[in-house]
């Protein structure tokens, strides 16, 4: 007997938590079940020309000739689902999930069997409780001839299917043309998503909530960053998301998703930082660790996603600003583009950023970041030797320093900033720690603070909390751009320690990432000098003497007692002159 054919719309439906329903109240399962079918599905069906094939105890598998009418039943159904369950208590709600999709099925007697089937099957067991989920097929079929935005979910891999299927979902309540999408505020926003639990027991999904929450919480405490609340992010729990459906939904540039896998006494946590603009990954990474202590563990991946993820955002963030037409700029913008340009390491660099932040400070004069920021490239002009800088300048970053830190009181980055800049120009070292101290009250994990922290240690002389904050931050931030400077750094202050082969590691490190720093090629010169390096400290000066010709041990001791304890500068001078540094 030949095989017969014919082209169909397959409608697969069940509900969700069947199980649970049934193991709570068998009986009245039941009987809500045979109700709902009896009163508004079947109705709907032969409404729209369908016919049920198979019936299973959770769920259906409908027939229709058309995917038009697939696609207006099942809308039809789940809305009218909603109106009736409105009224009970959740425990008491049945709630379908529905698939549809359009092929070539093989037909023996009353059933249908084939691919269009079981990819019918598949887009149910992807759809959230309430929500009807459509192939691509259908999709083409119905886009202009139904009156709903579709949200497309994108390819998804779905169980004995080789092929990725394109996914849409089908706006139940009412026509998603109508709303209006959040606009993204004007700063980075970002929403961290629910993550997936990969270990294959439900009841861990309490621990994968928990290490969201503390990521979320986290971040938070970034000023410069919009974070959504958990309450909404968590919306999307269980379900199959598109993240610019995502940045639609919620107004966000930004997307942070993953998973949680545990297996013994160990737990893998991966995530990905998204793009909702561009759909693409600016940042992936995987933390391992062991589950001795649950909470300190959730504590301390957060801290890692934190540290590792805050630096990407702002080079994203860059990259958008500079982007952007010139006559459309605010002052954050130019705030950006300041750090855009104080990253290429170069006088023409460091003075442009200093311009732009004035024009920034120019449309708010209160901006605590853009203030801040003057005296940090004040001190790259000064210590790089760009330029000899006027005491009305110094006095300029340091006043500017001191209005970031009362009005910007609760920006961790501004204080930080703010607080380098004093300790560096006018030595107030007890303004600078307080500020730093603050700013971990605002957010422990904050790197900048960290690394602020570490050299303010380093030039009180005080080696090994130096060491440990310079190692807290390369450790919460690994690939920062800054990381020159954590390494220049923990280089200082093991040279305070008198580690000289420890510090000249640390001096290697910073020179790989930023070769043309000042300072780590300066100690390094002394460190050889006290090594008894006699060839290597002349070649070591002669690369200090090019980037900054006519230094003297005179001109640095003025720069430097600012800054360094009596005991540090007077080690540091005596290597320097050993190395042959001229004196006046």
């Amino acid at each position: 007997m030949p095989v017969v054919r014919r082209l169909a719309a397959i409608l697969a439906a069940d509900i969700a938590g069947y199980s649970r329903l049934m193991g709570a109240d068998e009986e009245g399962t039941l009987a809500r079940v045979m109700m709902h079918r009896l009163a508004l599905l079947e109705p709907k069906i032969t409404e729209h020309h369908g016919r049920i094939v198979k019936t299973t105890g959770d769920g259906l598998l409908v027939e229709f000739p058309s995917a038009v009418d697939a696609v207006r039943c099942a809308v039809e159904v789940q809305r009218g689902m909603a109106e009736r369950n409105a009224p009970l208590a959740i425990d008491e709600r049945i709630e379908l999930r529905i698939g549809i999709n359009l092929g070539d099925v093989i037909v023996e007697g009353d059933d249908i069997y084939g691919d269009g089937v079981n990819v019918a099957a598949r887009l149910e067991g992807l759809a959230e409780p309430g929500g009807v989920f459509i192939s691509n097929i259908v999709y083409e079929e119905v886009r202009d001839r139904l009156p709903f935005d579709f949200d497309d979910i994108g390819e998804q891999r779905v169980k004995n299917i080789a092929r990725l299927v394109r996914v849409y979902r089908v706006p139940i309540t009412g026509n998603t043309a109508a709303r209006m999408p959040l606009l993204a505020p004007n700063k980075p926003s970002l929403a961290v998503l629910p993550f997936q639990n990969m270990s294959g027991d439900p009841e861990q999904d309490y621990f994968a909530d928990g290490i969201v929450e503390e990521i979320t919480t986290a971040i938070a405490r970034l000023p410069w960053l919009f974070v959504i609340a958990r309450n909404s992010s968590f919306t999307y729990k269980g379900r199959a998301v598109d993240v610019k459906q995502v940045a639609r939904e919620l107004g966000v540039r930004y997307v942070l998703e993953g998973s949680v896998r545990k297996a013994g006494n160990r737990v893998r946590l991966t995530g990905q930082l998204i793009d909702t603009a561009t759909a693409s990954h600016i940042w992936a990474d995987r933390f391992d660790g062991a589950l001795d202590d649950i909470f300190e563990l959730q504590d301390q991946m957060a801290s890692s996603v934190v540290g590792a993820i805050e630096p990407r955002l702002r080079l994203s963030e860059i990259e958008r600003a500079t982007r952007k037409p010139t006559e459309r700029l605010d002052a954050y913008d130019f705030y950006l583009r300041a750090l855009a340009q104080s990253q290429k390491f170069t006088d023409d660099g460091m003075r442009e950023a200093i311009a732009l932040l004035e024009r920034a400070l120019a449309i708010d004069p209160c901006y605590a970041p853009a203030a801040a920021m003057i005296g940090s490239c004040r001190f790259f002009q000064s210590i790089q030797g760009w330029g000899s800088l006027s005491d009305a300048e110094i006095d300029e970053g340091v006043q500017l320093a001191r209005q970031a830190i009362d009005v910007g009181k609760d920006d961790p980055e501004t204080l930080c900033m703010a607080a380098f800049t004093l300790s560096i120009f006018a030595g107030e070292h007890a303004t600078a720690t307080s500020a730093v101290q603050r700013a971990f009250s605002l957010n422990p994990n904050s790197v900048h603070a960290w690394m602020t922290s570490g050299w303010n240690l380093a030039f009180l002389n005080r080696s090994g909390p130096a060491i440990e904050a310079f190692e807290r931050a390369i450790r919460l931030s690994p690939l920062d751009p800054l990381g020159y400077l954590f390494a220049a750094g923990l280089a200082v202050a093991h040279a305070v320690a008198h580690h000289y082969e420890e510090a000249i590691s640390w001096v290697d490190r910073s020179l790989q990432q930023q070769p043309r720093f000042v300072t780590p090629i300066r100690l390094r010169t002394a460190l050889c000098a006290y090594l008894d390096r006699a060839e290597e400290a002349r070649e070591w000066l002669g690369r200090l003497l090019e980037l900054q010709p006519g230094l003297t041990i005179a001109k640095y001791k003025a720069a430097a007692e600012v800054w360094f304890s009596p005991e540090f500068l007077a080690w540091y001078l005596a290597g320097l002159r050993k190395a042959g540094l001229p004196e006046d």
